[in-house]
């Protein structure tokens, strides 16, 4: 779950508009366009150096709605190098609306940007996953935090800069670049979907920089670079997981799946739990496109069924999620149901109610799971509400880059912190360490559905044990 979901953007006030206008003719200075950029949600296109424009450590706000107008005034007195301003109007705003990440990171880096800071960067998706933004947003804030609030490392406060990339291979490419030929940026935590991760390792790994995925786990990326690692375990652990229990619990053999053909992390989860099921004498009767609109759910079921299906799995990214819980409700509690961490959503609870129950889905963390509660703790303090899998997996990401940084605060020495066997570094649940191929080396966690009151819709997902 998301502490406190923020709600979609406002209608912005015609004055707004007009103001823009005023600007564009009159050729606004560029602490002006920033700030107008930020109250515009980059609506309009004033600055044309992309990179330059989606990265900032204070000056421009991904999420002005997330905040109040102490924030816009913040970053105003960022832009301005008045650090000290800035660091209050922050605070400001975060007593009005404590649950922001953005203002939470800016306020640390205003109070860093005096005191010789060690810097890193976090990329998020944007408005392609605002909700998915925020939560990566607050597990980087809240490590940030924790650091900075026992004097940093070695003395030297923490500095985060915020990119957007969108989601989108060719700007997180631009965005990758921009951050290696920035020599005070020593580490990334990033990127989003499987396949953005993927298009940037190369570059990762040419300018000698550590990123660390909070959320991409698709199996291509193991070994893939020897600069980027990954807090979520691969595809690998959670197919194996869901088909251990789909065989030795469930004690069925014939599936069905859904998936994405769009999709790299997708089709990497359909592919390794078709593996599994097949090593293991099960088996896997049909598969179907979720990014294919004219499939019927009802009769592709239907004709699963009669080819002996008796699980479906749901191997379906943020992107076909409604596709796939049309499945869930095609399938009315047939047959058992089986899914991959994007399937871990309050959508999924508030769209199939009854007919989720007993789902069962693999998640990297769970903030019931043994080892959860003294991150769960700190984190309702914080946020004010439940955090979900994202933010842990992105806590436990700067955790890492914080520790590496304690013993060689260099980009080629944190890779060789990183890739030391005897490293470990204090994470949301368990410490974090890592395999050679850059993967982390941690289990999944399965939840299932069941009928309860921690959420709004009657249902919840609880670790099964």
């Amino acid at each position: 779950m998301t502490a406190n979901p923020t709600k979609g953007k406002k209608s912005l006030p015609p004055i707004v508009y007009i103001l823009a206008t005023f600007l564009l003719i009159a050729g606004a200075s560029l602490g002006d366009r920033k700030i107008l950029n930020s109250l515009l949600g980059n609506s309009i296109n004033i600055n044309h150096d992309l990179a330059k424009d989606a990265i900032s450590k204070g000056e421009t706000l991904f999420f002005p709605e997330d905040g109040t107008s102490s924030k816009l005034r913040a970053a105003e007195a960022f832009t301005s190098g008045n650090y000290a301003t800035a660091q209050a109007l922050f605070d400001q705003s975060l007593q009005q609306k404590p649950n922001d990440p953005e203002a939470l990171i800016y306020s640390n880096n205003a109070k860093a940007s005096l005191h010789n800071p060690l810097e890193i960067a976090v990329c998020v998706p944007g408005n392609a996953d605002s909700n998915g933004s925020r939560e990566i947003l607050r597990g980087v804030a809240q490590a940030q935090q924790e650091i900075n609030a026992i004097g940093g490392i070695k003395g030297r406060l923490l500095r985060v800069k915020i990119a957007n990339d969108n989601n989108d291979n060719n700007s997180a490419q631009q965005i990758a670049t921009s951050f290696v030929n920035q020599s005070s940026i020593l580490g990334v935590v990033g990127h989003y979907a499987s396949g953005v991760t993927l298009a940037t390792a190369d570059t990762y790994n040419r300018g000698k920089l550590v990123a660390i995925s909070p959320i991409s786990s698709a199996v291509q990326l193991s070994n893939k670079s020897a600069y980027v690692f990954r807090t979520v375990p691969s595809d690998y652990v959670s197919a194996r997981a869901l088909v251990d229990y789909m065989l030795q619990t469930l004690k069925l053999k014939k599936a069905v799946v859904y998936f994405n053909s769009q999709s790299d992390y997708s089709k990497s989860l359909k592919g390794e739990f078709s593996t599994a099921i097949a090593l293991q004498g099960g088996q896997v009767v049909g598969e179907y496109d979720l990014a294919n609109s004219s499939h019927s759910h009802n009769q592709s079921l239907e004709a699963a069924k009669q080819r002996g299906a008796e699980v479906i799995m749901l191997a379906s990214n943020t992107g076909s999620l409604d596709r796939a819980l049309q499945v869930v409700q095609a399938n009315n509690n047939h047959l058992p149901v089986l899914g991959g961490d994007d399937v871990y959503s309050p959508k999924t609870l508030d769209v199939t109610r009854e007919q989720g129950r007993d789902m069962v889905v693999a998640v990297p963390w769970h903030i019931l799971a043994t080892g959860s509660k003294d991150f769960a703790q700190r984190s309702r303090r914080l946020w004010g509400g439940d955090v979900n899998w994202r933010t842990a997996t992105a806590y436990d990401a700067t955790q890492a880059l914080g520790a590496a940084l304690r013993q060689n605060p260099t980009r080629e020495g944190i890779q060789l912190v990183l890739h030391s066997p005897s490293f470990v570094a204090s994470g949301a649940s368990r410490t974090v360490s890592f395999l050679p191929s850059g993967d982390r080396n941690a289990p999944v966690q399965l939840v299932k559905v069941i009928q309860g009151g921690r959420s709004t819709y009657g249902y919840d997902f609880i670790p099964i044990p």
